[in-house]
């Protein structure tokens, strides 16, 4: 009798290591296979543009799992390989370097990559960087010396949480944010002007409603910018942040559904009912609408979702969405998702570096916006893990206690 084919993964970031520990849990005792690009384990991502950069952490202090726990659990790792092409009538997935693996059922866990900048304003000059991968963080490493001169492109919170490590090490640091303000995309103007206050004491050159024209070379490497209102930056090295993009070429070659993302239904399922898909690279039906998430609670509270699928016990994906921000000494921490918020509300907290901001929708609670105050992180994504609400009254309420609205 011929054995089953293998589950086979694609991708090796925080979903594929997630996938791996949930199908287990799960009870599959069947063979799992999974294809990283990478020639490391799955690591965890947002240390990269914090501590590992600013620390100097070793990579086994960052891994997600030991290699003897993937042995242990009969983890079949092909790091160092890429998937080029899925054979649906086959069942078979080919390999960049030759060879294909046949699978039963086939997951695809393959994250998202940065956007770069263009060549023709010098996006592929030297010197000029992305922060996503540990081969991005130890490519950028080098240039952190106290005196050197960076640029940030964007805004958002990758190119904030480098421009602090940045500031921390003693560069001299000017970032870039072509939108009326930093963070504009993702959060209140209360949660902006926190965070521009806060870079602005460290002394980076923030400048907002400002856009690159095109950067300056030096014999090939990057050595300054040219802006849209004309002036001038020199600068050594350059971060380019200005999002990313899901990688579904390999989906969309094998001409599965592609909507902002792999489309996927609550049980992680692609428009092939043999293959799934989870995390950054992939988008689902969240409130109504379709909505693709870029963070690690998606990426694991997802992919558990597929190993269930996968193991025959559905289990529907219920985003609970939370994230985190750590710059200098300050963590912001966001429950919920703020989408189509039409107030916003600032919360002081017991001192000037601790606040809050709640946004509605009417009045209905969405998300917070937690600045060193764990306290109303923890009460929001509570209430939001209820689908409960608390008047607005009572978060102005600058006596109303937390604990009281979680009775």
């Amino acid at each position: 009798m011929q054995a089953a084919a293998p589950v086979v993964l694609v991708g090796g970031g925080h979903a594929a290591a997630a996938f791996a520990h949930s199908v287990r849990r799960a009870g599959f005792e069947g063979r799992v296979l999974m294809i990283s690009g990478e020639p490391v384990l799955p690591y965890h991502r947002p240390p990269l543009s914090k501590k590992y950069l600013s620390d100097a952490l070793p990579v086994e202090q960052i891994l997600i799992r030991a290699a003897a726990w993937y042995e242990e659990q009969k983890i079949e790792l092909h790091l160092g390989q890429r998937a080029q092409s899925i054979d649906r009538a086959a069942q078979r997935l080919w390999l960049a370097g030759g060879g294909a693996l046949d699978y039963s059922q086939l997951v695809l866990l393959t994250g998202a990559r940065p956007r770069r900048l263009p060549a023709a304003i010098g996006g592929d000059l030297q010197g000029v960087l992305v922060m996503r991968s540990l081969a991005d963080a130890d490519a950028m490493a080098p240039h952190l010396v106290a005196g050197r001169r960076m640029l940030v492109v964007g805004g958002g919170y990758i190119g904030l949480e480098a421009a602090a490590v940045a500031a921390s090490k003693g560069l001299k640091v000017t970032l870039l944010e072509a939108a009326p303000r930093i963070l504009q995309r993702v959060a209140a103007p209360a949660t902006s002007d926190y965070f521009r206050a806060l870079h602005r004491t460290r002394g980076v050159d923030l400048r907002e409603g400002v856009a690159l024209r095109r950067l300056r070379a030096d014999g090939g490497r990057v050595s300054g910018a040219e802006l849209e209102d004309g002036s001038h930056i020199e600068a050594d090295v350059v971060l380019v942040g200005i999002g990313v993009q899901p990688n579904v070429e390999l989906a969309e070659l094998a001409g599965l559904a592609i909507d902002n993302g792999i489309a996927v239904d609550a049980y992680c399922r692609t428009s092939d009912p043999c293959i799934l898909a989870a995390g950054d690279c992939c988008s689902f039906v969240f409130r109504g609408q379709r909505i693709r998430l870029e963070s690690v609670q998606n990426a694991n509270d997802q992919a558990a979702a597929a190993a269930h699928t996968v193991a025959g016990k559905d289990q529907p994906y219920a985003a609970l969405p939370w994230f985190w921000s750590d710059q200098y000494d300050t963590k912001l921490q966001i429950a919920g998702l703020n989408l189509g918020y039409d107030d916003a509300l600032l919360r002081p907290g017991k001192t000037e570096r601790n606040l809050s901001v709640w946004y509605y929708r009417g009045e209905q609670l969405l998300a917070v916006d937690a600045i060193n105050d764990a306290a109303a992180f923890v009460t929001a994504k509570r209430l939001l893990e209820r689908g409960a609400s608390v008047s607005k009254t009572a978060v102005m309420d600058a006596a109303a206690q937390f604990k009281d609205w979680l009775a």
